[in-house]
């Protein structure tokens, strides 16, 4: 599936929830900031996955923290890179991303900080080390 399709059937809401795994999240964020500025990319997906939540009964599972530290390590891996990679560059030079548990979050965030209501709800800073 073409990046772009891939955007078009999340923000149809045909997007089955069982095949959609953090590794998706990950390349649909990919997608977004390969096409739109970084602040319309950020606002486009975060709304997109509100809704996707909330269609499968599970609007609480968005977290506003981990969305936006995650899209904002992909933007800033896909400017260090240089030219636009494709996904399949750029996802086998940055497995890190790919790793839901213990992945590249629990470098910079506490794990208290990510429980916390705070945090689903807003973007916090990281302050693992702080």
């Amino acid at each position: 599936m073409t990046g772009e399709q891939l955007i078009q059937q999340f923000e149809a809401g045909k997007t089955p929830a069982d095949s959609f795994h953090h590794a998706d999240h990950v390349r649909l964020a990919f997608e977004y900031l390969c096409r739109y500025s970084v602040l319309e990319a950020l606002q486009r997906f975060g709304d997109a996955l509100r809704r996707f939540a909330a269609a499968h009964g599970k609007a609480q599972l968005y977290h506003e923290t981990i969305t936006w530290a995650y899209f904002l390590l992909i933007r800033e891996r896909i400017a260090k890179a240089g030219d636009t990679p494709t996904w399949e560059a750029f996802s086998q030079h940055n497995p890190d991303l790919l790793i839901w548990k213990d992945g590249v979050l629990a470098k910079l965030y506490r794990q208290e900080t990510l429980d916390s209501n705070l945090a689903r709800q807003t973007f916090l800073l990281p302050d693992r080390g702080l």
